[in-house]
């Protein structure tokens, strides 16, 4: 069982829905018990970065989440999900965040339209090794062409420290990281749930990368 974390930050449904689609056995859930059974756990969500950690906090999550990451579950965080990986952000003042990957979250500082909303395209990113093999967390974007279309809603995106845990980078007056990945943790700056077929190949990526479903 997939483990979606209901922390009370919206679209949990639609993205448990998305998931059953691709095949998945998928709970939404706050139960600690359930989400140290389950397979993987998805931190979905939309909302203000402060309030999301708040949620987490008020539930006692946290130390669940640090846990199942440091035990190598599969771990994918969506949209505010993702935002909520790297240490810190500066939404609505300075806030501290899980810090699974180093880096912070700001705020588009553009003359284009924020927040970013609508379809837009990413550019896949070819990290490697130091022997020169693909990163293993590439394997979310199996299948996933440059110039493919994905649907984005945000004001802010990650700025981590590191470029190799880049996977895939969007424009928007600028480039940002759109997908990244270090070791068992996963993030996604878009809404896979509403992006169509290429929404759900990713989603069957993971499925795949935590042994849920096999094709």
């Amino acid at each position: 069982m997939i483990a979606i974390i209901d922390y009370k930050m919206g679209n949990l449904r639609s993205v448990a829905k998305a998931f059953e689609l691709v095949g998945a056995e998928v709970e939404v859930t706050a139960a600690k018990t359930k989400l140290r059974k389950a397979k993987a756990l998805v931190l979905p969500g939309v909302g203000a970065f402060a309030a999301g950690m708040k949620n987490l906090r008020a539930l006692k999550l946290i130390p669940e989440i640090t846990d199942a990451v440091a035990e190598g579950k599969p771990f994918l965080g969506i949209c505010l999900g993702m935002q909520l990986l790297l240490t810190e952000s500066e939404e609505h003042g300075r806030h501290k965040g899980l810090n699974f990957i180093p880096g912070k979250v700001v705020r588009f500082r553009s003359n284009l339209k924020i927040p970013h909303m609508g379809w837009n395209t990413i550019e896949k990113i070819q990290n490697k090794n130091s022997v020169g093999a693909a990163l293993a967390p590439a394997r979310i974007l199996n299948g996933v062409k440059d110039g493919s279309y994905f649907y984005f809603v945000h004001s802010y995106y990650v700025k981590p420290k590191g470029s190799n845990v880049i996977l895939a980078k969007t424009e928007y007056g600028q480039k940002f990281a759109c997908v990244i990945g270090k070791d068992n943790v996963y993030g996604i700056q878009f809404h896979p749930e509403k992006s169509s077929d290429l929404g759900m190949k990713i989603l069957r990526n993971f499925c795949k990368m935590c042994g849920e479903i096999n094709s």
